[in-house]
């Protein structure tokens, strides 16, 4: 694999991903941010956080299959949520966690979490986007 996950001594150690990621390959991945649509462009989990993670996820998953990687090529990851509050965690992670069964994507790579107020239809409630490294 071309990516290390791994967290510093120095900094703290979160438990739903690890701070740093060293990527070792010379193929960069780029996936365009992935919203919770099935392969027919209709919207999966309308009005529940985690259905919609788990679908993008897995949508996630589908490019990288298709680039010829998977999760664990996964040099970072970014969520773009709908009003975001603290009492979203729980669902967020649910979603996660469900996908991360069906793909084998433990542990989480760096992560950032940014919230916002609108994607781009109102149904969406999350946006993830991938960057990935393969040898």
């Amino acid at each position: 694999m071309a990516i290390t996950l791994m967290d510093p001594s120095g900094l703290p150690k979160i438990d739903v991903y690890r701070q740093v990621s060293i990527a070792s390959g010379s193929k960069l991945v780029f996936i365009a941010g992935q919203v919770a649509w099935n392969a027919d462009g209709v919207t999966v989990g309308e009005g529940d956080l985690a259905a919609q993670v788990e679908q993008c996820y897995l949508n996630i998953g589908t490019a990288l299959a298709e680039a010829g990687g998977s999760f664990g090529d996964v040099a970072k990851l970014t969520f773009y949520v709908v009003d975001w509050t603290p009492d979203k965690m729980p669902p967020l992670l649910e979603g996660v966690s469900r996908a991360a069964a069906k793909l084998g994507a433990t542990p989480v790579p760096p992560t950032t979490l940014i919230g916002v107020a609108a994607l781009d239809i109102p149904a969406h409630l999350v946006e993830i986007e991938a960057t990935a490294i393969l040898d």
